[in-house]
């Protein structure tokens, strides 16, 4: 058994009366390999609609590593190291990852970020 370290990237928008914020309920989860795994990431203070969201997360001794882009189920993209395993979902309040076929190289602190689409006006 290996374990799945996660930690939130918390963001902050810098704009007048907003506040957002992203939270994570799971501090540690643990998988086996070959097993499945399902992280949540509470969002609140944006419209995740139309926010761009991502996973990214970092192995012991290791850089941040990108692994998914998600906008929508037809704008999507994932890193070649969980092509095929990872996919991810939102709904109008949380941005999941649902990881399958899991490998003791994805043990890791795993971040989710978000990046609204904001408009002058």
């Amino acid at each position: 058994m290996f374990s799945v370290s996660l930690l939130l990237l918390l963001t902050a928008a810098s704009c007048v009366q907003c506040q957002v914020v992203l939270t994570q309920a799971e501090q540690l989860v643990q998988g086996n390999p070959g097993g499945s795994l399902k992280l949540t990431c509470a969002c609140s203070g944006l419209t995740l609609s139309s926010t761009n969201m991502y996973w990214i997360r970092q192995a012991p001794g290791k850089g941040l590593e990108w692994i998914i882009y998600y906008y929508s189920d037809s704008s999507k993209s994932f890193s070649q190291a969980v092509q095929g395993r990872f996919t991810a979902s939102k709904d109008s309040t949380n941005f999941y990852l649902h990881m399958t076929q899991l490998k003791t190289e994805d043990s890791a602190m795993y971040y989710c970020a978000g990046r609204s689409q904001w408009k002058k006006s």
